[in-house]
């Protein structure tokens, strides 16, 4: 039981971001799509918050930054959408970022003893 209890709470916690992915082809202006993600990820940080998330948020907002121009520079990833420094989407890093979040919490959600 314990297991499906488990797995229940993972489904919940990866809902904002699959939302996220699914509005992806609906919202074709960036600054529109990112306005959503933002709504998105404060009202999923309201609902429930554990400790250092915003830190987390942060560190991975901006390395992902970093390392999407690394890889975007190199030819090994290209985006359609440059409204990021030109180069990508102004609302990935926001996905990354609260993508790392939701990674934190399955951690923790598997390491539980629920």
């Amino acid at each position: 039981m314990a297991n499906m209890q488990k797995i229940k709470i993972i489904i919940i916690n990866t809902l904002p971001i699959l939302g996220m992915i699914v509005l992806i082809p609906f919202i074709t202006n960036d600054y529109l799509l990112t306005a959503a993600y933002i709504l998105i990820i404060i009202i999923s940080l309201i609902i429930k918050k554990y400790k250092n998330e915003l830190l987390i948020f942060c560190f991975a907002f901006f390395i992902m930054i970093a390392s999407e121009y690394v890889f975007i520079s190199t030819g090994v990833e290209s985006f359609q959408r440059h409204s990021l420094l030109g180069l990508m989407p102004l609302w990935l890093p926001f996905l990354w970022g609260y993508g790392f979040i939701v990674i934190k919490r399955v951690t923790q959600i598997l390491d539980s003893k629920i």
